[in-house]
């Protein structure tokens, strides 16, 4: 019992003495007092630039989805807000599951920007998934400024 009642105690004096003779890092890192937190810092994020916005197309770029998420899911959740003409979820090769991300296609501009406001951040198959417009697809730049071959990529 003496020695519970000492622990609080013994606690408060290593870290008074900690604190006054720790070099700065130190004491920032295990005090929960430290006012300036660099890794926290809101100028961090305003250095960094937002990422561009696509041109609105018929064509969304749905992330966030769930290994669950098939194609047809994909286009049942979508279909609620227009016509639907294609979606497709991604699916890795080997293990048929799907990579996190897919397409979805809407017949026109309005319905696929109702089902961005409709889908952006909702759930579906238990995962919070986010729907923006698909920015097109970079063309192909062979590395080392080598022509293309005609024999396909080898390596």
């Amino acid at each position: 019992m003496a020695m519970a009642m000492r622990l609080p105690a013994i606690a408060r004096a290593a870290t008074e003495m900690a604190s006054a003779s720790a070099p700065v890092g130190l004491r920032r890192l295990f005090c929960s007092n430290a006012t300036n937190f660099s890794f926290l810092s809101p100028q961090a994020n305003a250095e960094t630039p937002a990422r561009p916005q696509a041109d609105p197309s018929t064509n969304l770029f749905v992330s966030g989805l769930s290994k669950r998420t098939t194609s047809e899911g994909l286009r049942t959740a979508f279909a609620q807000f227009g016509e639907v003409a294609d979606a497709k979820v991604v699916t890795d090769r080997v293990s048929g599951y799907s990579k996190g991300f897919g397409f979805v296609r809407y017949a026109t501009l309005e319905d696929s920007a109702k089902g961005i406001a409709g889908m952006d951040g909702k759930f579906l198959d238990g995962w919070v998934i986010f729907a923006e417009y698909a920015r097109p697809r970079e063309p192909y730049r062979p590395q080392n400024n080598m022509p293309p071959s005609p024999y396909g990529n080898r390596y």
